[in-house]
């Protein structure tokens, strides 16, 4: 699976590179935005990206990838614009003179979901706890190894949890190097454990016998930020398009729409940009 989704990837990458040269070609005025799937597949971006386009006249080209990968296509130039959401990993992109400014844009939390009988009894508000009672039992659990913010904050949990995850993988630990929906599939087919974040579990259909068992620790917050990759290092990067797409994602028209995103009336995201 790990295979076949890097493959896919690649091709993703190959075929954004040529639907970018082909709208130059054609005069098309858009930008690149290298992300998180979760704002892809939670659904914010088909319900954010057309009110800006329609207020701005920009079009885009989304690389949806995992935090860490979505921070190296901005590395190679490849990108205009970052947007995820893995704080430590942003600061170090930007410290290493690859971005501008980090600015923050919203945030959500990450939540344990996993089989409504909950073998391992992880239920509470607890993560740490929640993981090794996991770990105890051996219980099926499903990880992203893919890189994504959502994978560094399970690993960030693990090490909390005082769990030596490398000392104690086996067959109860799912690697899948896959992003959050293909992930939540893998675990509701498996009735295992996984860590997701709030916004693609609420456009989840999928659910099979998942539920959620724990929330509400506040080591689960989760806060997305924006980045502009630096033009001075990546002269291809089309400065004055992706900073005004950051002016608007961070102004009260884009805090706005990303407050009235919701889902059976409730809100994926909470918009927290500076004032």
């Amino acid at each position: 699976m790990q295979l076949l989704d890097r493959l896919c990837r690649a091709i993703l990458l190959l075929a954004l590179g040529l639907f970018a040269g082909a709208g130059e070609a054609a005069g098309e005025r858009f930008i690149t935005v290298a992300s998180t799937t979760s704002t892809e597949q939670s659904g914010l971006f088909e319900s954010l990206l057309p009110k800006f386009a329609r207020a701005s006249g920009i079009q885009f080209r989304v690389v949806a990838l995992g935090t860490g990968q979505a921070l190296d296509v901005a590395r190679r130039g490849d990108a205009d614009v970052v947007f995820v959401h893995d704080q430590a990993a942003e600061e170090k992109f930007v410290a290493e003179g690859n971005g501008l400014r980090r600015q923050r844009v919203m945030y959500n939390d990450f939540i344990l979901v996993g089989p409504q009988d909950d073998p391992a009894r992880t239920a509470g508000q607890d993560i740490a706890e929640g993981l090794r009672r996991i770990a105890a039992a051996r219980a099926p659990f499903v990880s992203r190894g893919d890189r994504s913010g959502t994978h560094a904050a399970e690993l960030r949990y693990w090490q909390a949890a005082g769990i030596a995850l490398d000392a104690m993988r086996g067959a109860w630990y799912r690697d899948t190097g896959s992003g959050m929906g293909p992930a939540l599939n893998t675990a509701a087919s498996m009735d295992a454990y996984l860590l997701a974040d709030r916004g693609t579990w609420l456009n989840f259909r999928n659910r099979g016998n998942l539920t959620i068992l724990v929330a509400g620790d506040s080591r689960l917050f989760n806060q997305y930020g924006v980045i502009l990759v630096n033009p001075a290092r990546h002269p291809r990067v089309k400065q004055a398009d992706g900073q005004r797409f950051i002016d608007w994602l961070v102004s009260a028209e884009g805090q706005q729409a990303i407050a009235d995103y919701r889902i059976g009336g409730e809100p994926l995201f909470f918009p927290n940009a500076e004032k």
